[in-house]
């Protein structure tokens, strides 16, 4: 599986600019036909919790551009966006989309961040997904989401050999980003894809390191702290021969 990781700087709360800068960056890297281009949280317009702005049309056009493309580039496409819930809250969703318009995932970020106020602006999420594409099973996650193993366990339950985590995440606990990624893939013998934002907003500095980490805890691709398009390849056979040579992934299934 060839990976086109879309390092972004947001513009805040400015979707078609967003937009804009993400197809000239897409059109510099020119990615791989049939492989899976992957953009941050919310990266339409950085991690608001104005639903006026974020779900004001702005959740429909982002599910829009996602499905354009993946159509344009003939690859799939994993992208945030936020969505108007029950109560009148929004739900911050990783979405994926295959080159023909499919919707191959609609995941719901299951623990939103407390210590942000996001649970007092976005509900949350019951249940995992994952979907195929190019021989791989891809378990999407949102940030936050990472710092419990309990939902990448239920993933690689489901059979998840990639676990993608979109992310907004702050400079100031870029380690615990790091370790926790190589956490997460060492746990599940799987690869782990974090696709984070750099740049600023009115709240956050934040610092990119975008990383491609295999199962056995290696990083394969480091984003830096610049905007920028990061590249790997995901060989199944990493996945299929680790967990058959080593027994913790089988016996994790057993016992659980």
């Amino acid at each position: 599986m060839d990976l086109s990781i879309v390092q972004l700087d947001p513009i805040w709360e400015n979707p078609s600019a967003n937009f804009k800068k993400v197809d000239q960056m897409l059109a510099k890297s020119q990615p791989v036909a049939g492989g899976l281009i992957i953009l941050p949280e919310m990266f339409a317009t950085g991690f608001s919790l104005d639903l006026s702005k974020t779900c004001a049309g702005s959740a429909l056009e982002t599910e829009h551009y996602l499905r354009a493309v993946a159509a344009r580039l003939q690859s799939a496409v994993i992208g945030g966006a936020v969505r108007r819930g029950s109560d009148g809250m929004g739900r911050n969703e990783a979405l994926a989309f295959s080159p023909d318009g499919e919707t191959l995932a609609r995941y719901v970020k299951q623990r939103p961040f407390s210590g942000g106020g996001e649970d007092l602006a976005h509900e949350r999420g019951y249940e995992g997904t994952t979907f195929i594409w190019a021989g791989l099973r891809v378990a999407p996650l949102i940030c936050y989401d990472l710092r419990f193993p309990e939902l990448f366990r239920a993933g690689s339950k489901a059979g998840a050999e990639v676990f993608v985590v979109i992310a907004a995440w702050p400079k100031d606990r870029i380690e615990h980003w790091i370790t926790l990624l190589r956490a997460r893939a060492i746990e599940n013998q799987a690869f782990v894809v974090g696709v984070n934002r750099t740049g600023n907003d009115p709240k956050h500095q934040y610092c990119g390191r975008s990383i491609v980490v295999d199962p056995h805890g290696t990083i394969l691709a480091d984003g830096g702290e610049q905007e920028g398009v990061v590249t790997a390849n995901l060989d199944a056979s990493v996945v299929l021969s680790w967990r058959d040579s080593f027994p913790s992934y089988r016996d994790f299934l057993r016992w659980s």
